[in-house]
């Protein structure tokens, strides 16, 4: 069968208390891997939702003739989205478990267990005046909390709501200390429990982004005209964690992870602002040891660790200024190695589509906003819940450039090919070729395009230098420890000036009438996307020739296997070469660009692939072998049309984006309604589900029920637009899943009894 990834970008939104119920969906998201890697590696049968998403795997498989593969390789959260999207990258990196999470979810995200002890600790003046007004609050007919507490959590919610009420007015009620050590029980407790192999493939690479809102903010230079130069305050933040995917994967230390979900999470007004030291002292408590935490610093905090300031850099937050975090997953894009079909889908959770997290008008709408609502929807409110029409337009441009690179190399291949087949005859094309016979092709078809393209090759050959360059300077800027924007300009400059000075970029460098010897060299030391670009060519004509036939010969699938290797070990070369230390790129470019190109040793893989390349192609029937070659000799006539519209971009996964929502109000298998028929996290103001067991019990088992709803919904979406299932399958496949969620939480959800009843009605 052919081979197809469903790879998931998690965009994790932030929900306060609903946090609980982004756990259920990212658990069930988790299980969904697992049942996934587990199929593919032809382990036993698992129990519950994973054997229905097994099941499910194996149904689409026989429907399209498709192997599908289902993936979690970019993860991007913020606030309480940010701690779930730590915690399942730990899981998917170290092979580790979710379950020990969900203790500690239904057990200490409770507000009894979160406030402060020094906060609640107040003067009896103060405890005197505080409780008459929690009492009236909580008590009085028609109340709060008798309009949206069923009978019997009110006694809880009531004390509970009181005790909040007394702690000292003026103060995080929260405490941060307390949330920190939290964190780090939660990601010991991951790491206590049986762990698995990791949920991703040898070098495919795992990206994690958690936003942060620096309170004080941070200088930024912002180049003009008129004047030159002028600084602003930038409090934006991103942390990012990266698992290359190597033969020993690790994410992060468990101090860091701590770090990001414990900053990112920093509600104003509920918890106190975060610095490092808090962190320091529950280490310390702990007695353990932060091995990076100097190099962990200056690379999340550059400019304040430039300055010696790092310790007292003040993280609130990320949702105030970044609740949706699109960016730097999309960002990520462009590192993604392919190895067969891939599908990509961006993934966003929203617990509370349509509802503010805060709301301090009674009457909705319908009412102006007095003096505390206009604030807090301005300082809150208003930035946590902008669209995110800017993220999809992005998407969806990059998606339309893919489609139109594809017309593109449609609409020039018969031409290309007709060019070719002139230049080496029809009949040397079914000849067995050889390593030696390869290169001796692959040059002679680069001049032929280069002298058909005419004028058009000059530019071409200045932003191919351009894109090598740019990216020499990134692998740089890797490679040496990150860092600010600054840094990364200074590393530009460096390698630019160098280039520059080695006569690369000079006018009759790269032309029509051939290329200068240096230059050639430069490319054959550095240009590793070239030849990424010329395989996912070639493999993309794989594909489609897969896609016509009824079966896979073995040949087929050798020649596919031994691209994908290839593509896989350019990858691994750049990423190793980004993982190295240099010397001082600005001071010394040309040692550091003779250290990188020694790392990556480009010709090795080339000899290496001209062999693996022979063996594969020889092996084809001489239908498909020649169509092969005619896309991999072909491949610089169509690089050079679609160079120009790439802008240097790699575009690894050569298909468009597809974005998919996970909320209540698109899970309605069961019940519909949205959240508010659903969930009880969202009162008090996005509050509820820390003052009551039983709302957190009811939002857990909510966010695995919704998630299994509409991963089901994504999986059978991958099939092809002329495939259909059988009538009554998925409706089968999500009533199991749904059965089999509802056995395996009954016995550890013992406050929802009822909800059990009503729901086991409502799924037959």
């Amino acid at each position: 069968m052919r081979e197809k990834e469903l790879r998931l970008a998690l965009i994790c939104y932030g929900g306060i208390s609903l946090a609980v119920y982004m756990h259920g969906i990212t658990k069930e998201v988790w299980r969904l891997a697992r049942a996934s890697r587990a199929h593919h590696a032809d382990a036993p049968p698992q129990e519950g939702s994973e054997n229905v998403y097994r099941r499910l795997i194996e149904t689409l498989s026989e429907a399209a003739g498709v192997e599908l593969r289902v993936l979690v390789d970019i993860l991007a959260g913020a606030s309480a989205g940010g701690i779930n999207a730590v915690f399942l990258a730990d899981a998917i990196s170290g092979g580790y478990s979710l379950d020990p999470l969900t203790d500690l979810w239904l057990e200490t995200a409770d507000v009894d267990r979160l406030l402060d002890p020094q906060v609640s600790a107040i003067s009896r003046v103060a405890k005197a005046a505080a409780v008459p007004i929690a009492w009236a609050f909580s008590s009085k007919r028609g109340g709060t909390v008798e309009q949206t507490v069923e009978a019997g959590q009110r006694d809880e919610v009531r004390t509970k709501l009181a005790n909040f009420v007394r702690a000292r007015w003026f103060a995080p009620p929260f405490s941060g200390s307390g949330f920190t050590n939290l964190l780090l029980d939660a990601l010991d407790a991951m790491r206590r429990s049986e762990a698995g192999p990791p949920l991703l493939p040898d070098y495919q690479p795992l990206d994690l982004f958690v936003t942060v809102t620096d309170f004080h903010g941070y200088p930024e230079r912002l180049k003009l005209n008129s004047p030159s130069e002028v600084t602003e305050t930038e409090h934006r933040l991103t942390i990012s964690f990266r698992d290359s995917g190597g033969p020993e994967r690790r994410l992060a230390d468990p101090a860091e992870l701590a770090f990001a979900a414990r900053a990112t999470a920093s509600f104003p007004g509920a918890f106190p602002p975060f610095q490092t030291a808090e962190l320091d002292e529950a280490l310390a408590q702990r007695g353990r040891n932060w091995p990076g935490r100097g190099d962990f610093l200056k690379r999340v905090l550059p400019r304040h660790a430039a300055v010696g300031a790092a310790e007292s850099a003040v993280l609130i937050d990320g949702s105030v200024l970044a609740n949706a975090p699109f960016g730097p997953a999309i960002e990520a894009l462009q590192s993604r190695p392919a190895r067969r079909e891939i599908d990509r889908r961006f993934v966003y959770i929203d617990p509370k589509p349509g509802i503010p997290s805060v709301r301090l008008s009674p009457n909705g709408e319908a009412q102006a906003p007095g003096f505390f609502a206009t604030i807090f929807g301005a300082l809150s409110d208003i930035p946590r819940e902008q669209p995110i029409r800017d993220n999809l337009e992005a998407i969806d441009l990059r998606s339309a450039r893919i489609r139109r690179l594809r017309h593109i190399v449609e609409a020039v291949r018969p031409q290309v090919e007709d060019a070719i087949e002139r230049a080496f005859g029809t009949t040397l094309l079914l000849g067995r070729p050889t390593p030696e016979r390869l290169a001796a092709w692959r040059n002679k078809a680069q001049n032929i395009a280069a002298r058909q393209a005419g004028y058009a090759y000059a530019a071409y050959g200045h932003l191919k230098i351009a894109a090598v360059t740019e990216e020499i300077a990134a692998m740089l800027f890797r490679a040496t420890g990150a860092g600010e924007k600054q840094r990364l300009e200074g590393i530009r400059n460096a390698v630019w000036e160098h280039v520059r000075g080695a006569g690369l970029t000079d006018e009759d460098g790269m032309t029509q009438a051939g290329t200068k010897p240096h230059v050639i060299d430069f490319l054959r030391n550095f240009d590793l996307f070239y030849r990424s670009r010329r395989l996912r060519s070639v493999a993309r004509r794989l594909l489609e020739l897969e896609a016509r036939q009824d079966g896979l010969t073995a040949a087929m699938t050798g020649a596919r296997t031994a691209v994908y290797d290839l593509i896989g070990r350019y990858a691994n070369a750049g990423a190793r070469a980004a993982s190295r230390l240099y010397c001082d790129v600005a001071v010394q470019p040309d040692l550091a660009l003779r250290h990188l190109a020694e790392e990556l040793d480009l010709k090795q893989i080339d000899d290496e692939a001209d062999l693996l390349l022979a063996e594969a192609l020889s092996a084809l029937p001489k239908a498909e072998r020649r169509t092969i070659i005619l896309a991999y000799l072909g491949f610089p006539f169509y690089d050079i049309a679609t160079l120009p519209l790439l802008q240097g971009e790699g575009l690894d996964e050569f298909d468009p984006v597809k974005v998919d929502r996970i909320s209540p109000d698109d899970a309605t298998a069961i019940r519909e309604g949205g959240a508010a028929a659903t969930l009880k996290g969202t009162q008090f103001n996005s509050f509820g589900a820390f003052f009551s067991r039983a709302y957190r019990e009811n939002d857990y088992l909510w966010g695995r029920l919704h998630a299994a709803d509409r991963l089901i919904d994504i999986m059978v979406s991958t099939l092809p637009e002329e495939t259909h299932l059988a009538p009554g399958i998925v409706t089968g496949l999500k009533r199991d899943a749904f059965r089999a969620i509802l056995a395996e939480e009954r016995g550890r959800l013992t406050h929802i009894v009822p909800l059990f009843e009503e729901l086991e009605r409502e799924v037959g």
